[in-house]
């Protein structure tokens, strides 16, 4: 185990850029409204093709990676992630449209983030532990505090150097990846699945319990990130609160709470049901959406966006965790579907949210009746209907059979 210290640290790190990656955007996105006059709907699309350019990488990782080799595909994962951040900095500076140069720079950095995402959870699978869903729990947290840091230094730094200077932020941050691209040229990786062992594509796929796992995994990206995405923006015109609150109670209240959860089941997890923990973990992201969509009050809303953050904390990696128990030998191409449905509802969950948003916008009468404006009415109106995915996800985990699952 010692030996791969440095291994399991470049993982800590790979997962931070990830975090980096899908969450530094939407601190921009009162900004790209302001200064490009980007609707709901267009920034909702950013966040389409982020997550959508995810998913085919996920797809594509399942035939690619046995080709190209675990160490190639995480080091070409942190050079484009570099390449996309830098892009994103420089881009829409220079295009005629900023608008075509945020999507140039986000197909770089999401085509990094989706490789990240298949390739750094069943390297650190492989190594020997005791609690291998207490290690999973660690390793994504890491997400989690990329996440607070992202938010914290970016909001920080905008009310520092003013919002017009936003395009310095990407390049600085582009800094960590780079560095990371050296980490895994050299760390040690422990044996993983070979192509002969691993469990045939097919009969991953003709079993009901691994498909009932992918509808658990979509629906906990969806529940994440529909709450982290929006949240900025929520706080800000949905409740009637400044940026740098809104960026500090909302996804910054969020990440914290989620990462603390990972923190506390990695320590805590080898003496958890996490088959419990995880319905447990449904029914609170159903009260938090509500909280968060119904509440009158903007103080009570907030506290909805950031306890669905300790909600959410357990999906992603309980689910993987469980999977993997379940198909042991699954490799690389069952954490590349698991990751493929997440990505799918890490997209859907809050483009949905958006494209509700700008349609119950238009409808004034429905903001009077709430007590709020039309924009606030939409923005609580998509929060809303995106919460059948914790409802979909609670049904889902049910269904898992306990007898499949190492307690």
């Amino acid at each position: 185990m010692a030996s791969y210290k440095s291994t399991i640290l470049s993982c800590y790190i790979g997962y931070f850029v990830q975090a980096i990656v899908n969450n530094l955007a939407p601190v921009f996105f009162v900004i790209f409204q302001q200064d490009y006059n980007i609707s709901l709907t267009q920034i909702s699309f950013l966040i389409f093709i982020n997550f959508g350019v995810q998913i085919v990488t996920d797809i594509l990782s399942v035939y690619t990676v046995d080709k190209f080799g675990c160490r190639n595909s995480i080091v070409l994962a942190h050079i484009v992630s570099t390449i996309g951040l830098v892009l994103l900095g420089v881009l829409p500076k220079i295009l005629p449209s900023p608008y075509v140069g945020m999507i140039i720079a986000i197909v770089f950095y999401a085509y990094g983030s989706g490789l990240i995402e298949v390739m750094v959870s069943p390297v650190v699978d492989a190594i020997p532990s005791e609690s291998k869903s207490s290690a999973m729990s660690l390793l994504h947290s890491f997400y989690c505090w990329g996440q607070l840091a992202v938010v914290l230094f970016s909001t920080l730094a905008l009310k520092l150097l003013g919002g017009q200077n936003w395009f310095i932020l990407p390049i600085i941050w582009a800094i960590i990846p780079f560095v990371n691209i050296f980490n895994f040229l050299r760390v040690p990786f422990a044996p993983m699945v070979s192509k002969e062992e691993k469990t045939p594509l097919r009969e991953l796929l003709s079993s009901k319990t691994f498909c009932l796992f992918l509808i658990v995994m979509l629906c906990s990206g969806a529940t994440e990130m529909t709450i982290a995405q929006w949240s900025s923006l929520f706080a800000e015109r949905g409740l009637g609160v400044s940026k740098v609150v809104g960026d500090l109670l909302g996804p910054g209240l969020f990440a914290l709470f989620m990462g603390s959860g990972r923190i506390l089941y990695g320590f805590f997890g080898s003496r958890i049901n996490l088959r419990l923990t995880l319905l447990c973990s449904a029914v609170l992201g159903i009260i938090c959406y509500l909280l968060t969509s119904l509440s009158p009050s903007p103080a009570l809303a907030l506290v909805g966006c950031a306890l669905s953050g300790l909600a959410s904390s357990i999906l992603w990696p309980g689910c993987f965790s469980l999977a993997s128990r379940c198909f042991p030998k699954g490799g690389t191409t069952l954490f590349g579907l698991l990751a493929f449905f997440g990505d799918l509802g890490c997209t859907f969950g809050p483009y949905i949210a958006g494209i509700v948003a700008d349609l119950v916008k238009t409808y004034t009468s429905l903001g009077s009746i709430l007590g709020t404006n039309p924009e606030q009415a939409g923005l609580k109106a998509g929060i809303f209907v995106a919460g059948i995915f914790p409802l979909v996800l609670l049904v889902s985990i049910k269904k898992i059979k306990p007898s499949k699952i190492e307690n």
